[in-house]
């Protein structure tokens, strides 16, 4: 993240996504993610002058930033969830390949966990599509293969809070192992997540699924 006053335009130019933002829309798509994205926090980052008005119409390209305590990760992943109207979105699509590309930059642990969250929930509504229920399934991977990496950021930034939040990556798998009758692939990714400590039903996913392997073996 930039450490020091950046002097181009909202959240694109403070993390130097301009040209991602000029190449990857068309003009209509812009003109509509500018006109979509309305975040609660966005006065928390913007510093107003004379010359930009006091409530910004577009936070991406508009008020001049100085700080502000999200990565640029962190926004994409955001700004993707206004878009996941099933006509918009093509354009969540455009904005999660872009933070899955700053993701291999040595992105923080708790930016990739948020975002294969947020990318499992996305791809998997068109799930329909082999190429995103594939791009579903891999980010369920990929959030599993850091979960306990990503346990372990939860508890040094909440020490406070004992119980670790619910794992999107675990429960998505675990539904589609279920579904495809890959039951017993469905109730060792639920026993990994609990040994976790991830919140969720798995006593409840591993004894339904316990159950219908025993009906299929007596069948």
């Amino acid at each position: 993240m930039p450490t020091h006053e950046v002097s181009l335009d909202g959240y694109i130019g403070y993390f130097a996504l301009e040209d991602w933002w000029a190449s990857a829309f068309t003009d209509d798509e812009r003109d509509h993610i500018v006109t979509r994205f309305r975040p609660l926090d966005v006065a928390l980052d913007l510093q107003t002058s004379e010359a930009a008005p006091t409530s910004p119409t577009n936070p991406l390209t508009h008020g001049r930033i100085t700080s502000t305590s999200q990565t640029a990760i962190a926004l994409l992943l955001g700004l993707a969830g206004w878009f996941a109207g099933e006509k918009e979105r093509p354009i969540a699509h455009k904005i999660l390949d872009k933070a899955f590309e700053l993701a291999k930059e040595g992105a923080r642990t708790l930016d990739r966990h948020f975002l294969y969250s947020q990318a499992i929930q996305i791809f998997y509504k068109d799930r329909d599509n082999p190429a995103y229920m594939s791009k579903a399934i891999d980010a369920c991977v990929r959030q599993i293969g850091i979960a306990p990496e990503a346990a372990k950021a939860f508890r040094a930034d909440y020490p406070y809070d004992a119980t670790l939040p619910s794992h999107k990556g675990y429960e998505q798998l675990a539904i589609i192992l279920e579904k495809e009758g890959r039951l017993a692939e469905a109730i060792q990714l639920c026993e990994d997540a609990d040994a976790q400590e991830w919140s969720g039903d798995w006593d409840r996913r591993i004894e339904r699924c316990t159950k219908k392997a025993g009906l299929r073996a007596g069948s």
